[in-house]
């Protein structure tokens, strides 16, 4: 016990050999979850779901915040790493854009079309149709011709709301970088609270609803807050300890604030750390967890799968049957996603590797002395 209070993150991080399987199931654990969470709104629509969800809002708030806390700590730690942005970037890009590609192309011109209640050639007519190829560029359009408009919910694949915040987190962080902020970890949190005291200003002049309503309504600003909070914990890993009753005691005093009003900006920073604390566990990595990772595939096409069976069995309106179906479902199409179509693009971060380091050692090379010119 005493060697463990006397434990940092970064010493955790040494002893789980850098690849602790904590954040695997903590990322597979919090994609399922959001299904869960979502078969309320597939099944009843959005104008009861707060009320039918209260007692479990609490839980529900931590959900993303996890999600961005968990991907600053080791975006962090791949930007590191990496040797330069370019590498940084391509890494990104290719963990985002393929799943989400396929899956636009999938519900565009696959689940649309067998869904739709307009006649075909209307349907590939319809603006909204074109209009939803753009999420393929992280630009989210919700809705297509006639799919899904008898449902209680009529968006397509309205989780797709938290990609851009995604994308501007790695735009922020990239930026940052340039800036040379990761390596001042001061300048870094200057800066995070400098958009924090932006942000809650913006709330109390446009949005004051999210300084009275309880139960996870926070501003979905507070995101970035919370990536920028993932990576201040990796930066700072030498000195923050890692401790089970510091962990467990900000994951409850994060859960307790999230139920009263505009107690969410106060849990940010102990969510953060309860996530990454967590995240740092090591349990055993068994069965089809190996060497997959299914959580991203779930989160892309968990609403979708949801959706298309509250079509199709409109019996089955209920959030006990829609989980007991939408969560194996979600899972196998992610299995299909993972191997696939996202394990595949991330085979090609060897080739990144390669024009890495074929840049690299271009750019070492000295340049050819100039004459000297005599006076």
């Amino acid at each position: 016990m005493l060697e463990g209070m006397r434990t940092t993150i970064a010493q955790r991080m040494v002893a789980t050999g850098g690849r602790p399987t904590g954040f695997d199931y903590m990322r597979l654990m919090l994609a399922i979850l959001i299904v869960c969470w979502h078969s309320v709104t597939t099944s009843y629509g959005q104008a009861t779901e707060f009320e039918r969800t209260l007692l479990a809002r609490p839980v529900i708030a931590v959900l993303l915040p996890a999600f961005f806390t968990l991907s600053g700590f080791l975006v962090a730690g791949s930007l590191e790493r990496c040797k330069t942005i370019g590498s940084f970037v391509g890494l990104r890009a290719l963990r985002i854009y393929p799943a989400l590609a396929v899956e636009s192309l999938i519900a565009a011109l696959v689940v649309g079309p067998a869904m739709t209640t307009m006649p075909l050639g209307a349907y590939f007519a319809d603006p909204q149709f074109h209009a939803y190829f753009l999420n393929i560029l992280g630009d989210p359009h919700y809705m297509l011709p006639g799919v899904f408009k008898t449902n209680p919910l009529d968006a397509v694949n309205g989780q797709l709301w938290t990609i851009p915040y995604e994308l501007r987190c790695y735009v922020m962080l990239t930026a940052l970088a340039l800036l040379g902020a990761v390596k001042r970890p001061m300048i870094l949190l200057a800066a995070t609270l400098a958009y924090m005291a932006w942000g809650i200003g913006d709330t109390i002049a446009h949005y004051p609803f999210y300084l009275t309503y309880t139960a996870g309504s926070a501003p979905s600003w507070l995101l970035l807050a919370n990536f920028l909070c993932g990576v201040m914990i990796y930066l700072w890993r030498d000195r923050i300890p890692w401790r089970w009753s510091w962990g467990v005691a900000a994951l409850v005093a994060a859960l307790v604030l999230y139920d009263i009003p505009a107690g969410h900006y106060a849990a940010m920073p102990l969510a953060s750390y309860a996530t990454v604390f967590f995240g740092l566990t090591n349990p055993p990595k068994t069965g089809f967890l190996k060497g997959a990772d299914y959580s991203y595939g779930i989160y892309l096409y968990g609403l979708i799968v949801q959706q298309t069976f509250m079509a199709l069995a409109p019996w089955g309106r209920h959030w006990g049957i829609n989980i007991a179906v939408s969560v194996p479902a979600s899972a196998a199409v992610a299995a299909l996603s993972w191997h696939l179509v996202e394990k595949p693009a991330l085979g090609l971060k060897s080739q990144l590797a390669r024009l890495e380091a074929k840049w690299l050692s271009r750019a070492a090379k000295p340049a050819e002395a100039s004459p000297a010119v005599e006076a």
